[in-house]
């Protein structure tokens, strides 16, 4: 009797379908977004071996896995991310983020570098990464960025450059090295027709106008 009953309870197990255990699309994109929040690579793993798109969009910001794993500084899960063959380097959020922009915009020098040399594009037309380091102020990002051919003056949609996005959050260090590096103080942007200076006052930074106004005076003082 014994002989039987087991028998039946491994017989029913085995007529358990393949399927009733594997998890759904939905849950293995839950699973995805909260291993590369945790940095957890193991876990997703199995995801990308199923045939999970490694450019999966998470649903509330519609940001690829890429750039949420550099939002939470996910160097497992991005490293993981950049060596899937179907990786998409320039996928982009709805508001235009790219990874490259995270990774500048987070500092992350190791992503920005290794971006790069995948061939993320530095240059894009409006916002670009250089952009997101000047707002982020960190001045070795912005160096870096620089010397892997960013354009100083580039300009957003509006015509805002690197220089007024350091100079409105206050970022003196970030200001110096672009000023340093000839990025155009006396440029406007096109919605406020103001310069970098003015930015700086309008958002209560007047020392940033005073170090930008003076530098402009002492170039203009070496070509007179």
């Amino acid at each position: 009797m014994m002989r039987r009953r087991l028998l039946a309870a491994i017989l029913a197990v085995a007529a358990i379908p393949a399927w009733a255990d594997t998890p759904t699309p939905e849950e293995d994109a839950v699973t995805f977004f909260r291993a590369a929040q945790l940095n957890d690579a193991a876990r997703i793993k199995p995801l990308l071996a199923r045939g999970l798109d490694p450019n999966i969009r998470e649903p509330e910001r519609g940001e690829t896995g890429m750039i949420v794993a550099l939002r939470y500084d996910a160097m497992d899960v991005f490293k993981l991310l950049l060596a899937q063959p179907g990786i998409k380097l320039e996928a982009t959020a709805p508001n235009g983020n790219t990874a490259l922009m995270m990774a500048a915009f987070r500092t992350n020098k190791e992503a920005i570098l290794m971006l790069i040399q995948r061939g993320a594009i530095v240059n894009r037309p409006g916002w670009t990464a250089l952009h997101y380091a000047a707002a982020a102020g960190d001045p070795d990002t912005i160096r870096l960025l620089l010397a892997n051919y960013a354009y100083i003056d580039a300009e957003s949609p509006t015509k805002v450059t690197p220089l007024m996005m350091a100079a409105r959050e206050g970022h003196e260090e970030a200001v110096k090295v672009l000023l340093e590096e000839g990025a155009d103080a006396t440029l406007k942007d096109a919605g406020f027709h103001i310069d970098a200076a003015t930015f700086a006052e309008r958002a209560d930074k007047p020392w940033i106008a005073k170090t930008i106004r003076s530098y402009i005076a002492a170039k203009n003082k070496q070509q007179n």
